[in-house]
């Protein structure tokens, strides 16, 4: 799976990050040194396409299997993410992963039940990024565009992990049994659906927008309760 960092002593807590952003992000800007205060080894891959992990190809769900392949080795483990890394981990519940207990943040049901081909922000501001169109800052996409270039986003790649991701049915999701915290900001994308979709699920909602929430404390705090 590519660069795979670690910090922390005790417990195994896979721990995936977002879209267009890493692994460290979730040091610097994210819950994992709070969780590994609380004794957990929190295990920070980078996803396929992102930070230190830029190896192809990218057929239909490699970031899920990447991430059944990492877990394979552990006899018990947690796991949690955050937006895309959210998504994919919830798709590693729907493929057979058991871990523990999971945590689903920065994610609502109408995004993982409906395909990323298909359009939408995200996709518009990459698609002119990376054919060099001019974009108004004023817009989403523009926003969106001016993220990416902070975080140093190759548009080309993230377009083909965008293509990779597979949807999942709430039929798929009814199936899941482990325990899952589903988080979301109250300014951000409703995840109460979601919970609501999974049948072992509890629902917080805390504040802050999709920007804010990952290293938002109240996250911390709501992880740490739940997974502790």
């Amino acid at each position: 799976m590519g660069d795979v960092r670690s910090i922390g002593a005790g417990r195994p807590l896979v721990l995936l990050h977002g879209f267009g952003a890493s692994g460290e992000q979730l040091i610097s800007h994210g819950p994992a040194s709070a969780l590994a205060a609380q004794g957990f080894r929190v295990i920070l891959p980078d996803l396929r396409g992102h930070g230190d992990n830029v190896q192809g190809p990218y057929p239909p769900d490699v970031l899920v299997d990447d991430g059944l392949e990492l877990v394979a080795s552990l006899d018990s483990y947690w796991l949690g993410g955050y937006s895309l890394g959210a998504r994919v981990a919830l798709r590693m519940l729907v493929r057979g992963a058991r871990p523990v207990a999971a945590v689903i943040a920065g994610q609502g049901l109408d995004a993982v039940t409906r395909s990323p081909q298909g359009g939408g922000v995200r996709r518009r501001a990459l698609t002119a990024m990376a054919a060099g169109s001019p974009l108004d800052p004023d817009t989403p996409e523009g926003q969106q565009a001016y993220w990416f270039g902070q975080a140093g986003v190759d548009p080309r790649t993230s377009l083909l992990v965008l293509d990779s991701l597979v949807p999942t049915s709430v039929s798929e999701l009814s199936q899941v049994r482990t325990p899952v915290l589903v988080a979301a900001g109250d300014a951000d994308v409703s995840g109460s659906g979601l919970a609501d979709a999974l049948p072992n699920a509890r629902f917080v909602e805390v504040p802050g927008n999709h920007f804010t929430v990952m290293g938002s404390p109240a996250l911390a705090a709501a992880m740490i309760d739940f997974l502790g």
